[in-house]
């Protein structure tokens, strides 16, 4: 038997459970857990999934369920790489408590005095965000803001810049509302601190090397090149689609979620977690400065707050600290019981619409003896009324106002965040041409003056053009400027 097969096949050490009762009570729940896991990935087409139990500073259980590739054959081991999205904010979150404990920075230091370009859409929330409102999910900013731009080809600068114009819909501090372009930042700053050329270097020098992260990485590259990786894939009610690698996302959000690994390495990085800060015996952060990573900052419901990087949920008998990823092609969920030195580690190959989360939440409510919930079933039901509702969003109305002719409107226009743009006629198509990356989208009539927009597949956007098939991009209006003509564009992307 190779090294990989023992590994798809290993479960809890028999000591292990006789040992601790938490560990007992892992072995005790395994076939139940594995049973969830095998009908949950059926419900949701899901090719292959990895999950991973640690308990007391022990990878307890791990093992590999389904395929890396929808009709494939090669199975999913604990070894294999995936992405795991925005669980990478608690490794982003874990480098600035690094760089508090050796006094670079402070938590309530001003971002501007960092990053003295900074610029919000009001001068005082400018002047009063702070280094932890990077992390902390309360920006007041519309949700998703501008994620839309590295996929049309947009550097960081131009993401950062892009926070000037993009107003707020809540008051600052006062309502969770999920972003990323912070996270960038954050990272770009922590990066300056430490002397290295980019976030990812940080996050191999202060975290991977120390707990022998071995076969993580950063890079879109990096996982195709791995012989052990699992395709991503779409996912929609009637099936998932396999989709390429494409370095614009979540790659071009850095530390907002652009690390690959595995359940084995991520077994390491839970067991620092699980360790407050040390891992085999060597302190790699404070444990304040991991505390205070756990701290509630904005509440989301009666049990739910967020703090950074991490969300803190209270059950019925106890307290979980988790957090979800998810890309175009893949779904990921980590979460402690930190009271009781427990952690889930569960990746999977589907776009994530919450079947990671909803198993995740499944086996903690049976570890701590809550009240039973098909959490599954609930969030299958759940992501196909969201499809749904997402398909009737971009549907065009059941009577549209009749289409703007735009064959007089080829020109220049201009509107934030995208910047100038050039529209053409082509082949009885309007296409905009931005100016600052080339990516072409297609005008796709939708009611009279607005139109929904579809990026054209070529050159380096075929990739990510394909792995976003049959979705628009969102929304763009024609409208009036100052001389009564339309002259000016506005984007909901």
């Amino acid at each position: 038997m190779t090294g990989a097969a023992l590994l798809a096949a290993f479960a809890l050490a028999p000591a292990a459970a006789q040992d601790n009762p938490m560990a007992a009570k892992v072995e005790t729940l395994l076939p139940d857990l594995e049973a969830y896991i095998q009908a949950g990935m059926k419900g949701f087409g899901t090719p292959g999934l990895a999950i991973g139990i640690v308990v007391d500073d022990e990878l307890v259980y791990a093992k590999g369920f389904g395929v890396r590739e929808a009709g494939g054959a090669d199975p999913v081991t604990p070894d294999t790489i995936f992405q795991i999205g925005s669980t990478t904010k608690a490794f982003l979150g874990t480098t600035m408590a690094i760089m508090v404990d050796r006094g670079a920075m402070r938590w309530d230091d001003r971002v501007v005095d960092h990053f003295p370009s900074f610029q919000m859409y009001d001068p005082w929330v400018t002047r009063e965000f702070r280094m932890f409102d990077l992390l902390a999910q309360r920006s007041g900013m519309q949700p998703y803001v501008n994620d839309v731009m590295p996929v049309l080809g947009y550097d960081a600068d131009a993401l950062f810049r892009s926070l000037r114009s993009a107003k707020p819909v809540t008051s600052f501090r006062t309502t969770f509302g999920y972003v990323n372009i912070p996270h960038l930042l954050a990272g770009r700053i922590v990066a300056g601190l430490e002397g290295l050329p980019d976030w990812n270097d940080v996050a191999q020098r202060e975290i991977l090397d120390p707990l022998g992260m071995t076969e993580t990485s950063f890079t879109a590259g990096a996982i195709e090149a791995a012989p052990n990786h699992a395709v991503g894939h779409s996912w929609t009610p009637g099936g998932v689609t396999a989709i390429p690698f494409n370095p614009a996302f979540p790659y071009g959000l850095g530390p907002a979620g652009d690390i690959n690994s595995t359940i084995s390495d991520m077994s390491r990085w839970v067991r620092l977690q699980l360790e407050l800060g040390s891992f085999e015996g060597q302190r790699i952060v404070s444990e304040e400065n991991i505390a205070y990573l756990r701290i509630p900052k904005v509440a989301i419901t009666e049990t739910a707050s967020y703090a950074m990087g991490w969300l803190d949920v209270s059950t019925h008998n106890g307290r979980v600290v988790w957090h979800n990823g998810g890309t175009n092609g893949f779904g990921a969920y980590v979460g402690l019981m930190p009271e009781r030195h427990v952690g889930v580690v569960i990746l999977s190959n589907t776009q994530n619409v919450g079947f990671p989360d909803a198993v995740g939440a499944w086996t903690f409510d049976r570890l701590l003896d809550n009240p039973e919930v098909d959490t599954v079933a609930a969030t299958l039901a759940a992501a196909t009324a969201s499809f749904d509702t997402t398909a009737a969003l971009f549907a065009q109305p059941a009577d549209p106002l009749p289409p703007l002719d735009l064959t007089d409107l080829a020109g220049n226009y201009a509107g934030p965040p995208l910047g100038p743009a050039t529209l053409a006629i082509e082949d009885g198509t309007a296409v905009l041409t931005l100016e600052e990356t080339g990516a072409r989208i297609a005008l796709d009539p939708w009611s009279g003056g607005v139109f929904t927009l579809r990026l054209i597949g070529e050159g380096r956007f075929a990739p990510i053009a394909k792995a976003i098939a049959g979705v628009p991009l969102g929304f763009v209006q024609f409208q009036a400027g100052p001389s009564g003509a339309l002259t000016m564009l506005n984007w909901s992307v």
